[in-house]
């Protein structure tokens, strides 16, 4: 049987439940059920489909990576848009977020072969809201974004292994980021 998985960083409280409220608040404004499907975070391997089996040794690889990698600086300011689309709090100073990506897919380039190379640049981005924005309502959320600020920092001390169980995404692994 196949599954569909993914890898993120989750921020750590309160940055968790600042973000996790913007998430329901465009929830309870548009409807939109993906936002409100996965917990704030930043998406580091996007979906994959995988057999059972992927699960134990991804988690054994990414905790081997993580014994590598130092928690993640994160600072976040603003919002802004892919398309019409997706709705996103701005990661705005991406550095250790960019080369914790980076050191990522090499890692998964070597060890997690089953991982595919990135089809796209990597725009490290919390997503508030994505694919069943009613069109409508998208200007609307557009002139209520662009009039309020959000800005935060944290570090964050873990990857997060992702599961989709035909519903919702269940965290299956923390991975500590505890090296160097």
């Amino acid at each position: 049987m196949k599954a569909l998985y993914l890898v993120a960083l989750l921020p750590p409280e309160p940055v968790f439940s600042e973000t996790w409220a913007l998430k329901q608040e465009v929830h309870q404004l548009s409807g939109s059920r993906n936002a409100v499907r996965l917990p704030p975070h930043i998406t580091l391997i996007p979906p994959l489909q995988q057999n059972d089996d992927f699960e134990a040794r991804c988690t054994a690889s990414l905790a081997a990576f993580g014994a590598t990698q130092r928690p993640v600086r994160l600072a976040l300011d603003g919002f802004a848009w892919f398309g019409n689309r997706t709705l996103f709090v701005r990661v705005s100073e991406a550095d250790a977020v960019t080369a914790c990506h980076a050191a990522l897919r090499q890692w998964c380039a070597t060890h997690l072969p089953e991982i595919p190379p990135e089809s796209r640049p990597f725009t490290p981005h919390l997503t508030l809201a994505t694919r069943d924005l009613p069109p409508a309502l998208v200007p609307e959320l557009r002139q209520l974004f662009a009039s309020r600020a959000y800005t935060a920092a944290c570090t964050v001390p873990h990857l997060t292994l992702f599961r989709h169980d035909g519903q919702r995404w269940q965290a299956r692994a923390t991975i500590e980021l505890g090296g160097k």
